[in-house]
Formats: C-alpha cells, structure tokens, sequence
C-alpha cells in the first residue's frame, strides 16, 4: 500500500491529494499543514476585504474534517515539517499548538509549502498598523483593524497583483490610498503603455501614485520614501513579492535550482525519486524560454498538484511548463500578459518585432462598444507568436485566452488571421482584434507598413529629428498632442502633401494606428520614403507617457476624469435630452451637424446646430424655409450623405454635404 505524505495544503498539495484518491481507492493519504487552514481561496482574499464577496465561509473550500469525509484523507493542521529522513522514508514534525512532536512514513512525499511574501527589514515594520495579505487569518486581521480603527489613509506597497487588488479593496473601504512602487510603473511584468492604462483608471479614482521610488522607514501615521517624500498612512500593506519556501528542501540536500527554487524535473520529481514538487516552491521550464523559471501562479500549482500525484503513484505524466498567464483587475479597468515581452525576448537574443492596435470588443454600432487593446510579441524571422498582453474595460481577458493558447501551441501570426472568432454584433466583430492585430503585425513583417511600439519609437528616436502628423481632428488635437507635431487631419492629407518634406522622417498616428497605416501607405505612394506608423496612435502614446516619462518626445496630458466608487453607469438606452433650435432661424447659411450629441458636445464647427441624423426626420420642420441654404456634415461625410438624401426628399432644394468635420473645419479657416 502507498504511504503518500504531503507537505502543505492550499493550491498544490491540497489538489494533490484529491487526485491521489481519485486514482487509488487504498492508498493512505496524509497532508501536514503548517497553518491554520489546508484549503482556502487565496485569490479571493482582496476581495472579502473589499466587500466584493460577502461570505467569509465562500473562501473556505475544504477541511481537515471534510477532506476526511471525502477523500479519506488524515491532514494535520498546525503541524510544521521540521526534518525529512529520505534514508528511512519518515518526516519529522512538530504542532506550534501543543509542542507534539510525531513522525510519518511515506511511500512517496510531494512538497508543496508554496511560498512566503517577503518582509523587508525596514523601521517600523513590526507596527501593528503593517499588514501582509496571505492568509485566512491576514485578512482577518486587516479586516478589523479597519473596523475597530477606521483608517483614513493608506499606503500599499507594489504594484504588483496582490498590491494592486488590495489597492482598490481599500479604497472601497473609504480609504484614500497611495501606491509606493519600485519599479518605473506598476505591473512592472507588462509593457508600459498597458500599465498605463491602469494607472490611468488608479487616478482617475484618486489614487496617488509613488513610482520609481522605495520606502524607507514606517512610522505611527505615514510613511518616510527614501527621496525623502512623506506619506499619510493611517495603514501599511506591504505587498514586495514571494519567496519560496525551501528550508526544508535544502536542509533535506535536496538540489535547488538557478532561479531559485526547488529543482525539478519534467515529471516533478526532484533530485530525490521518492520526493516530488509542485507549486510556488518550484522552478519550471518557460514554454517560450525554455529554462527554468519561476511562476508562483494559482492555475499552474493546481495542474503540478495533480500531475504530481499521478507520478507519484507510478503514471508517467510530463509537466510541459508555463508560460505565465496573468490578469488583473482594477476597479474597472483590466490587463493581462502571457509568454514574454519583446524586450524580454529580445534580452534572450530572439528576433522578435511587436505591434499594438485598439479596438472595440464588439460591433461599434451596436451600445456599449469599448475599445481593446491588443499587443502581441512575434518571432520576426517564424512568425511564432511569443506572446502578448491585453487591457481594456470589457473583452480583454477573452484576448488574452487567445492569446495563450498561440504561445503555447506556438502558433503562426498567420494562424490567427484566418481564425474564426465567435461574432454577433452585442458580442465580437466579423473580423475580430485578434484578427486585427496579425493583419498589423503582417503589415510590419513584411515591410508594407513600417510600424514601432512607443518604447521602440521612444530610443530610436534618440539624436533624431522626426516630423509628428496628427492625423485626428482638431479638437483631439487641441485637448493633447506630441510637441511639436502638426495637426493634419486623416481626410485633409491627400489634397496636402505638397506642403510636406519629402527628406525627413515622418510619424504618422491617429487615435488608434488605423488610420495611420492608411496614411502611411498615401504618404509611402505619393514618394515619401521613410514614414513609420506609430503603433496604437495616440491611445498607446499616451498610456506610455501615463506610466512613465518619455525621454525623447514630449507629451503633456490633462489629468483624467475622476472617478468615483459606486457611480451609476448612464444608460445608453436612454434618449439624451433634445437640443431645441431656435424658431427664428438666424439668416445666412444653416449648418447642421448630424452626428450624436456625444459627438456634438466633444467638439463641432462654429456656429453649427446639432440635429442627429436618427431626428433629422422628425425635426425637418426646425430648419425653416425650404430654399435655405444648408450645409450637412459628421465625422465622415457618411452620415451627412444620407442626411442631405432626406432633405431632398422633403424639398430642400439647396442643401449640400459639407463633409467630414475636417474639411468643414478646414473651411472656417478660408
């Protein structure tokens, strides 16, 4: 009979020993846990804290008495491993309760302790106003200090995963909240310009942020930052990273591995074939890199858990690796990355090239269409996708899923311009921004767009001088733009290139980088020979210079629009309020904007009346005499087209389609 012993619980070593049962009905199964609690929702912590889940039990997923009950499984909890004796197959214990001490035989051991976050040894650390989040019963305790002291501010400390979650469950509990980060942005894992976009929405909601910066000292109310910077802190949640817990590997002469974890093979056994590992306390192979790495994520301990108990009963199942799949959420903004960065790829001597574009999750005309952003890293000379990173406020994770699945399957930037996508207009577009994104990343392969992410564009740009052409409408242009650029609307290029240089290098962006691939093959036909395409447009710039300073273009942004917790979301079903046209028309030519009253308000041609192409009907009546002259125009000339069909229709003799909002604004200032 097997004698499996497993030492710690949780993710890996809870799942374990579910599926040591599931493959042998006898074999004797025993967890040693060191803490309180064998099988809990470590993910789910932040957000009890933040009131999201309101039951504390819903984060309890097992046991000792119901891993008994189901798996016929012995766990002792608060029993701390203190020595393996891999000679005679026995782990000694101890409880930190009783002081007991006991010893177990195993047939097979599976380590699984996972990891610890680091503490750093800083003044003031050992306060009781300083937190870590781990455990069931670190939540606990973070819970009711904020009950019974009821802090006003607080400082979280990394902007990693757990620092960002807890940053928002904060600040959901009244807290104003501040985020001290090393690094030069949170998520210090993903590009800058997706980090940006969450550190735009952290502002947005009032958060302040410390980048580039590090703690220094914690005292009674605030914290000291080693520039010298003071920080109201009525709390203090550290959140620096995790260490794997490897005393008792190392003490047992168990070999440990080059990045720092307990050294396995492809089968999860360590330099021991009795002993096995899976978890935080491991190091795998990187699918990608294909070296060993570490990955202290939730989903791969749960699949090491089990590929572990089936080896240990004598299968044979090969762990193939990770490639890092990650998410988070911030209040409501999301962001995701898997496989690797390209300047990771590139730091390992890989050919890569990446490219970025913007687009709606769903059919733009049909409501609530938010822009997604999808970048993705390639092999240049293969086409192999290498990886990718996703944001948005709706469908970024159902990307990055995509996403993975090419890196893992190492898929071909033209797999995934022939592959079909689920599409109905409230759900996905005919071609969708996956689609998108290989279409680009084509493009720049083969030369016929020429394109760079904003990093890229920030150091080549380095002892350059380059002409910037905004191609977005004037009050776009006028709200931000990259010093120094010209603004040229899209539809005004064609009938301007004779006032551009032909010699100097031109960048070209839009909004999303559409429309400046569009410009860039108008500018590449008419003779220019060296136009570069900015990735993602002006969406990318300035989620870039959100994260952090570029040093060799200059990009000043307004603050963003706050935010506030618990805010209505407008309903789009909603009519919005009618704009009434005065009965007495004033004389002269009447101009109409036909686009929505959102669009409208953004930003219209002097003295135009907003009557929406949807109204126009209903509303023909207002505009006065049937031989007045009427100009029509939109964003396009698309809509105002069938805007002036209308009018003739009810007898408008002289009206005409002035266009898009560019040539009418283009007009005014004849």
């Amino acid at each position: 009979m097997e004698k499996i012993v497993i030492i710690g619980g949780v993710a890996a070593g809870a799942t374990a020993a579910a599926k040591v049962r599931r493959l042998s009905a006898d074999a004797q199964i025993t967890i040693l846990e060191a803490g309180a609690d064998i099988s809990f929702a470590n993910c789910g912590l932040p957000y009890y804290i933040g009131g999201d889940i309101k039951s504390r039990s819903k984060l309890i997923l097992q046991s000792p008495e119901s891993f008994k009950d189901e798996y016929q499984t012995t766990v002792h909890i608060h029993t701390a491993a203190t020595e393996i004796d891999r000679a005679g197959k026995i782990v000694h214990t101890v409880n930190s309760k009783t002081g007991e001490k006991k010893q177990f035989e195993y047939t097979k051991l599976i380590l699984a302790q996972g990891g610890k976050p680091i503490a750093p040894p800083l003044p003031g650390a050992d306060q009781d106003h300083v937190f870590q989040l781990w455990t069931l019963d670190d939540m606990d305790k973070i819970n009711s200090f904020i009950v019974d002291h009821k802090p006003k501010t607080a400082v979280v400390v990394g902007g990693g995963f757990i620092g960002l979650e807890m940053t928002e469950a904060l600040a959901k509990r009244g807290m104003k909240v501040s985020v001290v980060e090393m690094m030069p942005h949170v998520m210090a894992i993903m590009e800058a310009e997706i980090a940006g976009f969450i550190q735009e929405e952290l502002i947005a909601y009032g958060v302040d942020l410390y980048t580039n910066k590090a703690l220094s000292e914690i005292h009674k109310n605030s914290v000291l930052l080693k520039d010298g910077t003071k920080v109201d802190a009525d709390m203090v949640l550290l959140s620096i990273g995790v260490r794997p817990t490897l005393k008792l590997a190392q003490e047992s002469g168990l070999e440990l591995g080059a990045a720092g974890g307990l050294l396995v093979d492809s089968t999860l056994k360590t330099s021991d074939d009795n002993i096995y590992g899976a978890g935080d306390m491991i190091e795998i192979e990187h699918r990608v890199l294909g070296k060993k790495v570490r990955i202290p994520l939730a989903g791969p301990a749960n699949r090491q858990g089990r590929i572990a108990a089936e080896n240990a009963l004598g299968h044979r199942h090969e762990y193939k690796g990770s490639i890092g799949t990650s998410i988070v959420r911030v209040f409501e903004a999301v962001a995701g990355t898997t496989g690797i960065s390209l300047k990771a790829a590139r730091a390992e001597g890989i050919n890569a090239d990446a490219i970025v574009i913007h687009k709606e999750h769903h059919t733009s005309y049909y409501p609530g269409a938010e822009l997604v952003t999808v970048l993705v890293v390639y092999d240049k000379e293969t086409g192999i996708v290498l990886g990718g990173q996703t944001a948005g406020y709706a469908g970024a994770d159902r990307r990055l899923d995509v996403l993975a699945t090419a890196v893992a399957a190492k898929l071909k930037v033209s797999d995934l311009t022939d592959m079909d996508f689920a599409y109905s207009p409230p759900l996905g577009n005919a071609n969708d921004a996956i689609n998108m994104a290989a279409y680009v990343a084509e493009n720049r392969m083969s030369g016929f767009s020429p394109a760079l992410t904003i990093s890229e564009l920030d150091a080549y740009l380095e002892d350059k001088k380059a002409l910037w052409i905004d191609l977005r409408d004037v009050f776009s242009f006028e709200k931000a733009h990259v010093e120094g650029a010209i603004n040229l609307p899209f539809e005004m290029l064609s009938t301007n290139l004779h006032k551009l240089p032909k010699g100097q290098l031109v960048l070209v962006y839009d909004k999303t980088g559409k429309k400046g691939h569009q410009a860039l093959r108008i500018l590449v036909g008419a003779g220019f020979t060296n136009v570069i395409n900015v990735s993602g447009g002006f969406m990318s710039l300035s989620n870039y210079a959100r994260a952090i300073k570029p040093q060799n273009f200059v990009l000043n942004l307004p603050a963003p629009d706050q935010k506030k917790l618990g805010e209505a979301v407008k309903d789009e079903k909603e009519s919005p309020v009618k704009e009434e046209v005065k009965k007495e028309v004033p004389t002269g030519p009447l101009v109409i904007d036909v686009r929505t009253q959102e669009e409208y308000a953004y930003g219209a041609y002097p003295g135009a009346i907003n009557i929406p192409l949807d109204e126009l009907e209903d509303r023909v009546s207002e505009i006065g005499s049937k031989d007045r002259q009427v100009i029509l125009y939109c964003a396009s000339g698309a809509r105002s087209a069938y805007a002036l069909q209308i009018l003739k229709a009810y007898g408008y003799v002289n009206s005409e389609n002035g266009g898009g909002l560019a040539r009418m604004m283009a007009r005014s200032r004849k």
